[in-house]
């Protein structure tokens, strides 16, 4: 079966992969979508990200859909059943899966994060704890987009928002774009964005927020000065810390869910430390499919306005390319590996 596989820095190439080696009940699942992530951007422009580099081609990919090849009465699946997938594998045994922090398991396995495949090939399979049926009506582009709400909703647990406050959303991307709707929807006073992509911003905009900037500094003029209560970065920018820090008010929160180029933050310590600011590192999610599902079943939270390309797998180093110098408008590409299905 065809695949695409990451080989270096801006290296994408399509080439044949084995079929998925199934073990005890895993489900087999033929791959319908598979979104562009910011950290499949990090391996295609730098090789890697933190100690997990690209050491030998692999296939990137874990914002995923498919179909259920097989029927599976005891686990509830029919056949060509449309369904989304936790990439996450956690071990389940260690201190940290049984203190409930799965998304920090350190022995994870984790689609499309080397060494390990991911899900830019035809079929994958999966362990049963892996998959969430989808509501009849789902389309694949909203099942894929679970997995990228399922970290702004993490991200929004991490931040424990509070009724009639100030929020400020630093980066426009897919998960800032979901934080600007879940902080919304959860009762914020003023939801403020920054982004300094134009398109980006003007969805950022269209999706709830109430002022939107190209510089993190037009918080401080809306404020009068004060700051946001809470603060949710997501860039990729290294000064990220720093633009958090100075947007925050005296007391307030930061919850950082972006991954920094380079894998380093700057930061002035004096400012962060004077504020008295709570900042706390959101990574993956938890189990949070379920609530991810009936927020987008319910009409909740838009997801189908981010998606704004599809590639096929023969076309995918044209999505990382486009995804990568944003733009066309570009806010979330997703790959059909069998778009004739």
């Amino acid at each position: 079966m065809r695949a695409t596989y990451l080989h270096g820095v801006r290296d994408v190439r399509v080439g044949e992969k084995s079929d998925p080696q199934r073990q005890d009940d895993d489900v087999l699942i033929r791959v319908s979508g598979v979104g562009v992530c910011g950290s499949d951007l990090h391996y295609y422009l730098e090789g890697g990200i933190g100690s997990a580099c690209i050491h030998e081609p692999f296939v990137p990919g874990h914002e995923l859909a498919g179909w259920v090849v097989e029927e599976r009465p005891e686990l509830g699946l029919a056949r060509g059943q449309l369904v989304a997938v936790e990439p996450a594998k956690p071990c389940g045994h260690c201190e940290w899966c049984e203190r409930g922090h799965i998304n920090l398991c350190p022995n994870v396995e984790f689609l499309g994060a080397p060494p390990y495949h991911g899900a830019m090939t035809e079929t994958i399979a999966v362990r049963p704890d892996q998959v969430f049926a989808v509501p009849g009506g789902f389309t694949v582009e909203q099942a894929v987009m679970l997995e990228p709400l399922g970290v702004a909703i993490h991200a929004m647990d991490l931040a424990k928002q509070r009724v009639v406050e100030s929020v400020a959303v630093l980066g426009c991307g897919p998960i800032g774009l979901c934080l600007v709707q879940l902080a919304r929807l959860q009762g914020a006073d003023r939801v403020y964005a920054v982004d300094p992509v134009d398109y980006r911003r003007a969805a950022g905009e269209r999706l709830g927020a109430d002022r939107i900037a190209a510089h993190h500094g037009a918080i401080d003029e809306w404020t009068d000065g004060r700051g946001a209560d809470l603060v949710l970065e997501a860039t990729n920018a290294p000064a990220g810390l720093q633009y958090a820090c100075e947007t925050a008010r005296i007391g307030g929160r930061i919850v950082m869910a972006g991954i920094p180029d380079g894998n380093e933050y700057t930061l002035d310590a004096s400012l962060a430390r004077r504020k008295g600011l709570n900042i706390k590192f959101s990574r993956r999610m938890g189990h949070v499919y379920p609530r991810a599902i009936r927020l987008v079943a319910e009409g909740r939270v838009d997801v189908d306005s981010i998606v704004t390309h599809r590639f096929t797998l023969e076309d995918s180093g044209q999505a990382f390319e486009l995804q990568s110098g944003c733009r066309d408008g570009a806010l979330k590409s997703i790959i059909v590996p069998n778009p004739d299905t």
